[in-house]
């Protein structure tokens, strides 16, 4: 293998047609991945060249880095995998294209130049019916071809890396863990600005928070049935508390609504819908607690998010999410009702435990930052080039 000097200029090229700065449900973690990584990588590597590839007309590119947009738009799915296998070849060849960073799980099947891929999670893999049928067929076929044609794969969790490494079958030491950061518009709020935005929205005073898609992995289910089991069970100590589902319609979103309403809970637990992405840290700093007893995570960005606002985060033991939370926050075993309504409980009953849960989340948040992950991914493209 040959040692190239760290300081060695190479051209990377970055597929970023999965980036959405616009206000909807696109605008997923995957997408924030994409744009902070895309705006720290030149100030984090500058002895690189950088070409970004996508359609997204508000991302402004960092200085130190080339846009190059095809005209038309990759926003649907088929024209996307069209641009993804036929087109990039010839940008790759045309633009010189050193080194390709394939941003989410697919590298083009004639790739020119080598390449490094992102795995966010299997989810298609684990949860395959929350997919449409040629997204699924796509990603499970290109994914496992595109991370063992890499010479480096990066995943976004520990939890994610051993999946990679086991499920698609790459050898351990071609994956890294590259940890997702944290916006730093993500901080604790001033009062009267909290009190203006509840104020606006009509917020309860106490609440617990879930932010996220309405979908079976999600486990919103549970968490309706942990809270109404709560309210019955200790009614004087939560009286006044409330339950606001922040997020979009997801697969299969229906029981939540139904379970809500034979529970006679409509007046106690709110849906408020798609929450755009300046929103979220007035949500998170007005809540109560957050709660996320998610199934699966690749990461998991909003308890990240809610501790860095200093708010007490309650979730569940699986996948990625206690890499995240560490001691920081209450971890329950994801099938576990009881456990998570207790855990509800003691938040929301002990002010204690509430300010050492959020002073724990705060000095924790702060070990996650977009700089450094993009540092370390620049260590990950050095790696791969100096397999050449």
């Amino acid at each position: 293998m040959t040692v190239v000097n760290r300081a060695h200029t190479f051209h990377v090229g970055l597929n970023a047609h999965l980036l959405s700065l616009r206000r909807s449900y696109r605008g997923t973690g995957t997408s924030w991945y994409i744009y902070h990584i895309l705006c720290h990588l030149p100030a984090a590597a500058p002895e690189l060249r950088y070409t970004v590839f996508l359609h997204e007309p508000l991302f402004s590119s960092p200085q130190g880095m080339q846009v190059r947009r095809p005209r038309w738009s990759t926003h649907a799915p088929y024209k996307r995998i069209f641009w993804e296998q036929l087109v990039a070849p010839i940008a790759l060849r045309r633009e010189r294209i050193d080194l390709l960073h394939a941003m989410a799980f697919v590298s083009p099947v004639a790739s020119p130049c080598p390449t490094v891929v992102t795995v966010f999670d299997l989810s298609f893999l684990f949860f395959p019916a929350a997919f449409k049928a040629l997204n699924r067929l796509y990603l499970r076929l290109m994914t496992r071809v595109s991370v063992r044609r890499a010479r480096q794969v990066i995943a976004i969790s520990e939890s994610t890396r051993r999946d990679v490494i086991a499920r698609l079958d790459v050898p351990a030491e071609r994956v890294h863990t590259v940890y997702c950061g944290v916006d730093p518009s993500f901080q604790p709020a001033p009062a009267p600005e909290i009190e203006g935005f509840r104020r606006r929205k009509g917020l309860p005073e106490r609440f617990v928070l879930f932010l996220g898609t309405i979908e079976p992995r999600k486990n919103v289910l549970r968490l309706v049935d942990a809270f109404a089991t709560l309210i019955a069970s200790a009614p004087q100590r939560t009286a006044g508390v409330h339950l606001i589902v922040a997020g979009a319609k997801g697969w299969l979103s229906d029981p939540v609504f139904a379970q809500v309403q034979s529970l006679g809970l409509a007046d106690r637990i709110h849906f408020v819908g798609y929450v755009p992405q300046e929103e979220k840290r007035l949500w998170y700093n007005a809540a109560t607690c957050f709660c996320y007893p998610s199934l699966y995570e690749g990461f998991g960005l909003p308890p990240l998010e809610a501790m860095a606002c200093g708010v007490p985060v309650i979730t569940s033991n699986a996948s990625s999410l206690p890499e995240v939370v560490g001691d920081a926050g209450i971890t329950v075993p994801v099938e576990d009702k009881a456990a998570l309504s207790d855990a509800l409980h003691r938040v929301l009953v002990n002010p204690t435990l509430c300010v050492d849960l959020a002073d724990k989340g705060l000095a924790r948040a702060k070990r996650f930052s977009w700089a450094k992950a993009a540092r370390q991914t620049a260590a990950v493209y050095h790696r791969a080039w100096e397999e050449a």
